[in-house]
């Protein structure tokens, strides 16, 4: 079983994922501009996410992720999309902000949350007058 990444370190790895070319591998440089961060940040991170086997390193070569590096990656991608979709499409907030939420709550939401919500945006999407009704009440 893996251990839990840290949210910064769940950030890497969606970051990595999202930018990835068709070999799947990605500069440092892409990475620290995309986060906002230093390179010296993007090393120590992916130097960590290389010794938990998310991802292919070495120094002064592109990073490559893994099979394990992928799934981790799609795993928080959901639950960002999820929570994106959520608060912008059911409860209205504005797009800019339901995705600052979203990339805030995907990191420390239990495993059973999520699959109680991914149940209930199923069953709205199956109800669609449900959040037109909600939504008529603002």
């Amino acid at each position: 079983m893996q251990k839990k990444l840290s949210s910064s370190l769940e950030d890497y790895i969606e970051a990595i994922f999202t930018l990835q070319n068709s070999d799947g591998k990605v500069r440092s440089i892409d990475i620290a501009r995309h986060l906002g961060v230093s390179r010296a940040s993007v090393s120590e991170a992916i130097q960590k996410l290389a010794k938990d086997g998310l991802v292919n390193y070495s120094k002064y070569n592109d990073v490559q992720i893994t099979a394990k590096g992928k799934a981790a990656a799609e795993k928080v991608l959901s639950r960002h999309k999820m929570f994106t979709l959520f608060f912008s499409e059911v409860l209205g907030i504005p797009i800019k902000e339901a995705e600052a939420n979203a990339c805030r709550i995907e990191h420390v939401i239990s495993a059973q949350v999520c699959d109680k919500l991914k149940s209930y945006l199923e069953f709205l999407a199956k109800n669609p007058d449900i959040i037109s009704k909600f939504k008529e009440k603002d």
